[in-house]
Formats: C-alpha cells, structure tokens, sequence
C-alpha cells in the first residue's frame, strides 16, 4: 500500500462519499487509488467548477466538500473558488497534485509555489514532505473541517510522496483552544437586559433545534444574515428577517434599539454590521473575526450551554412595524424581479442557488426560506459563475431538486458544466435571465459614474440551442404568461429556461 492508498481509505473511513475533479499526471496515482474505491468521483470539466461543486455540497448539506485537481494549470483553476469559499467560511478539502519534491523551486515544467499562492485564500495550506506527514495534516485537516469547519483547507501532495510506501499513521489529538473568559460578563450583559436580539449566522445552523428552543421559550427576537435565512422559519413571528445593508424594517428597528445584542457565528462584516455596537456579544470558532467588547471565541453550542436567558418583552413593540420591503414591476411583463418572483413562489421548498450580480439582490429580497440552506450564493466574494456548478455540488450531496436562477453573463463562466448536468442526470433545473448586459455594472456607470453604459452589451447565442447540443431540454419564454404556463407544469432537470427580460436597475440599500 502506498500513500495514494492509505490516503484514499482513510477518506473512506471519515464518511466522504464524493468528490469533484479532473485529473492529471501528478495527481495520477491518487486517481489509481479512486478508482479501487467507494468514492463516487464526480468530472466536471473545469476545476473551478470542481470548487464550486464542492462549495455548494457543503453548504447546502453541512458536509465536508472535497475537490481534487493536478499541478499548477488544474490546481490554479481552483483559486476563485476557493477565494469565494474562504471568504463565506465553507468547509471545503483540497487536494492538488504536485512535481515531485526535488523540483521545488526550479523553473521545471509546470512547477509554482502553489502553497505560497494557497495560503492566502485557505484557513491552511499544508504541503507534506513525505508519507507521514501527508497523514499527519489529511488527519488533522479533516478533523477541523468537522469541528470547526472556518474555510477550505487545502494539502499539496508530490507525485513522489504519493506513490511512497514508507509511512506511519496514528490517532489523531487534536485540542481546540476555546476562550470562554467574557462568560461571565456576557452573563451579565444578558441578564440587565430587556430587549435583548440574536443575530444567527451559517455558525449558528447546525444549533438550530437549540435556538429556535430558547428563542421561542424566552420570545427574543430573532434576525439573520443572508446565510443563515431560514435557521427559524421566515414564516414565524420571531424571524425579524435579514440585518444589515438589505435589513428589513423590523429588523432594522430591533437592531438600533436593542439593548443587548447575541451574535451567534456570523462573520461581522460590514454588510452585517455596518456599525459595532458596544452591547454586543460575539460567538465564533474562528477568533480572527471576532469583534465588539464581548468576544466569545468557541462554539455556539458551547456558549448556548454556558448561559441562561430570561423572558423578553418588546416583541409585540416590534411586530407593530410594517415588514413589508416595496418591490416595484412584480407583475410587469419582462421584468426580471416579476420573473423570480413565480420562480420562487412554484418551488417555495426547493434549494435555490443563485450566482452574482443584479438578479442576486431580488434573490435575496425575495427569497423566504423556511428551514436553513435553502439560499445559496457567492456573498462574500461574489464571482460570476458560481451557479451551475454550486447546484452539482448541492444536487449530489442531497439528491433534491436544485434550482438555479442566474443572469446571461455568469451563465455563461461556467456553461460547460451542462456536460456534467447531463452526464450524471442530475436534477437540476437552469433559469437563465437573459437582458443581454452585466446589468448592475451598466447601473453604476450610469449612477455613479456618470457614464454612457460602456462594454456592458452581449451578444448572446442561442441559449435554447446551446443546451441542446449537449441534450439537455431547453425552452425559452418571452412574457410572464408563457412562464406562468410553464411554471404549472411538474418540471425537473436536466433542464434549461431561458426567460428574455428587459434591463432593470436594482434597488440600492440605504446608506
């Protein structure tokens, strides 16, 4: 047995059932390995779509996605992907193939310090020097993507080291350094408090029984970011909705007047939190981005456990506010938030991947999620192109019917991957908003630049056609009548919709 082997069995052994990759020559002999296996290897036909793939299988399952790709060419396809899941802190293994060790640092055929590039858009990168250490980290990487799963973690292995027969293997100990010692002043905190508020984040899910318990025991108000929609459902009274640059009303008000504020895994960006309040406790595994006067760095649960809450009493204060966000053109013929609209209403219960750009912000207004990852989107970093290839990933990982909505242009980053759709029957179905721009950047030249719109028109191809030629079942529809006749229909994938809307700009968060 050589390393390829033992690394194989032990992902075997840790419960990983999928991964998404292309081959090559250096990461050839973990292929070998594969191939023996259980392991279900998903092709797609680029590795930044492989990353993708596995992002959305992470989030939209809360288990550990893992992508595979060879030295540097395939490897730094991965890197945009991996920069969107670092920044949304998606637990995410990578594993890059590499020349082999007495290579490193030369100018020999596609050799790049790929941990040196690595490192910066993974919570670790680790590039083992021999069969031991390539062990040791896959051990360690593994167990930190389970109990405090920050962001990809990534293992650059050499062909050598691959196909190496001299190795020791061992249990793993592996302590995580809590800092629970603003406990007792956030107990405190909590107890003077009368309008107390959770802000939950996608650390905050996997406590959802717990929260959703304590929230619905004591009646404190709940509000979310966008990853965290749906921990309690939008339906229920103590769901405020979203805080933050898109913050509801309620939401808003709560946020502004609460005396005692629990954030619970969010990231504090300043989407959330656009402002640090002083009365805010922050709980995260990941102390780098802890903020405020009460950091808590350590699980949630841990931190629901330690502490006790009481009665709150501005609820009802609260639900007099008028909730409703004012959204124009829901009924207007082509336009593209009128569009998403019946989308969302035909697969209300359905998981709803969406890629980045305009369509994104009515997504999100939109979008009323009843259980937690239900909405999946590139936050953070926001490339295009995330999509179709997070909707493989979510597809694979739960077996549901996912549903992509995306715009001309991010389709079209990553439009290969149909291939993948169709040749692994995955039931996913494609909605492409096609206006025949980058819609939101023609906005803010015209808004914010004073611009005449500049290199923002495509010249589209068929998109009915495009889909067909790799067998995929494909209409498009050119009025909302059309997509409401065709939304009556029990549709599943593989499937592409092309829905010709009208440009329109997208309404911009108050400053």
């Amino acid at each position: 047995m050589n390393v390829a082997d033992k690394f194989v069995k032990i992902l075997e052994e840790d419960g990983i059932e999928d991964i998404f990759g292309i081959p090559g020559e250096q990461i050839m002999p973990l292929y070998k390995a594969l191939s023996n296996s259980k392991i279900n290897h998903i092709l797609t036909r680029h590795e930044q779509a492989a990353a993708h793939a596995a992002d959305g299988y992470a989030r939209s399952s809360g288990k550990i996605g893992v992508c595979i790709a060879t030295a540097s060419p395939g490897a730094l396809n991965f890197t945009m992907a991996l920069g969107t899941a670092f920044k949304d802190n998606v637990a995410i293994l990578v594993i890059t193939g590499d020349n082999e060790l007495r290579y490193r640092g030369t100018d020999q055929f596609q050799s790049l310090p790929q941990v040196e590039i690595f490192k910066h858009i993974t919570r670790a990168s680790y590039n083992p020097l021999n069969g031991t250490e390539a062990m040791y980290v896959l051990r360690a990487a593994i167990y930190e993507l389970k109990t405090m799963p920050k962001g990809p973690i990534h293992i650059n292995l050499s062909k050598d080291v691959l196909l190496s027969e001299e190795f020791q293997d061992f249990d793993l100990c592996y302590l995580c350094e809590d800092d629970l010692s603003k406990i007792g002043d956030a107990q405190e905190l909590i107890d003077n408090s009368k309008r107390p508020l959770f802000i939950l984040g996608a650390g905050a899910i996997s406590q959802k029984d717990n929260i959703e318990r304590i929230a619905q025991k004591y009646q404190i108000p709940v509000t979310t970011t966008f990853h965290a929609k749906g921990i309690i459902s939008e339906s229920d009274d103590l769901n405020l909705g979203l805080v933050g640059i898109r913050s509801t009303p309620r939401a808003k008000y709560a946020f502004e007047n609460a005396d005692c504020i629990i954030a619970l895994g969010i990231k504090a960006s300043e989407r959330t939190l656009p402002e640090i309040p002083g009365n805010l406790i922050h709980v995260n595994i990941n102390k780098d981005v802890l903020v405020g006067n009460y950091p808590i760095h350590g699980k949630v649960e841990d931190f629901l456990l330690e502490i006790s809450f009481k009665k709150a009493d501005w609820l009802d204060e609260i639900l007099k506010i008028d909730n409703t966000i004012e959204i124009e053109g829901l009924d207007d013929d082509l336009a593209p938030q009128a569009a998403i609209k019946r989308i969302l209403n035909k697969f209300d219960d359905n998981i709803i991947v969406s890629d980045a750009g305009s369509h994104t912000t009515w997504t999100t207004l939109l979008k009323k999620s009843l259980k937690p990852r239900q909405l999946l989107f590139s936050g953070g970093l926001a490339p295009m192109g995330y999509g179709v290839p997070a909707a493989i990933g979510a597809n694979v990982a739960t077996g549901e019917r996912i549903i992509v909505i995306n715009g001309d242009g991010d389709f079209q980053m990553n439009l290969q991957e149909l291939a993948t759709i169709k040749e692994n029957n995955l039931d996913v179905i494609v909605f492409i908003l096609n206006n025949c721009e980058y819609g939101i950047i023609r906005q803010w030249q015209e808004e914010f630049y004073g611009m005449e719109p500049f290199q923002v028109k495509l010249q589209n191809p068929d998109f009915v056609k495009l889909a067909s030629s790799y067998s995929i079942d494909a209409v498009r529809v050119d009025n909302i009548c059309d997509l409401e006749y065709l939304l009556e229909s029990d549709l599943h994938g593989p499937l592409v919709v092309e829905v010709v809307v009208r440009s329109e700009n997208i309404p911009l968060p108050e400053k």
